[in-house]
């Protein structure tokens, strides 16, 4: 059995972006279609949604009346729209702890960033990953307030990082100077909406596209690394 092709994904998101969470459960089922023939290494890189949104959040109907000029009608579509794909993707949008759910909010995520960059950096990316996912369902499955420290410690250990670590640097502020650094970069390749993967840093896959469309452009990407070497 040949040995498979390894592709490096980066991938800019935010964890309060629901196409993000949809993205990466159609990539997962491309990678499982193609079954071994190609490996990825997933590194996840930061992009605000709302970078000037205070600690206290806000409201997600009213937030996205006031940025994107929605009805609650025009809202209840996409809502639904959204929920037919994310199903499709195998993934949970919906609250689903004890109890009534609590409102749906919008939160500032810088400390997430960090808390992310950080767990890239000092335990790789399949524990980054697994902080992502842990973040995605604090967020969409709990509606758990993501501007929280103590949330996002907690969160943080329970996926296996070291809490006083974690703690540490979300008051670094030269990691915080990296997460805005690397912004940045979304912004020199053109990326003004998330999810937007970067393959083998040269090939851009903007939004949440279908496996087969994943399936198909990892494939090309190959093909033309390897016609390249």
């Amino acid at each position: 059995m040949s040995e498979p092709d390894r592709l490096t994904i980066d991938i800019y998101s935010d964890v309060v972006c629901p196409w993000c969470a949809i993205g990466y459960g159609q990539l997962t089922k491309a990678l499982d279609e193609l079954g071994g023939e190609i490996e990825a290494q997933v590194r996840w890189r930061p992009f605000e949604l709302n970078p000037d949104m205070p600690p206290e959040g806000e409201a997600q109907e009213a937030h996205l009346k006031r940025k994107y000029g929605r009805s609650a009608e025009q809202g209840a579509a996409v809502r639904a729209q959204m929920k037919q794909i994310a199903d499709e993707a195998g993934v949970s949008l919906a609250y689903e702890g004890e109890g009534e759910a609590p409102p749906a909010m919008m939160w500032n995520t810088r400390d997430c960033h960090k808390l992310l960059t950080f767990a890239l950096e000092h335990a790789g990316s399949e524990a980054q990953t697994q902080l992502k996912l842990a973040l995605f369902e604090a967020h969409f499955n709990r509606r758990a307030n993501m501007s929280d420290r103590d949330v996002l410690l907690d969160i943080a250990s329970d996926v296996g990082l070291h809490r006083e670590a974690a703690k540490a640097a979300l008051d670094d502020p030269e990691l915080e100077a990296r997460v805005i650094a690397e912004e940045r970069q979304a912004w020199d390749h053109n990326i003004t909406g998330v999810p937007a993967m970067i393959v083998n840093g040269g090939f851009l896959i903007p939004g949440a596209q279908s496996p087969e469309t994943y399936v198909n452009v990892l494939r090309r990407v190959v093909k033309r690394s390897g016609s390249a070497s």
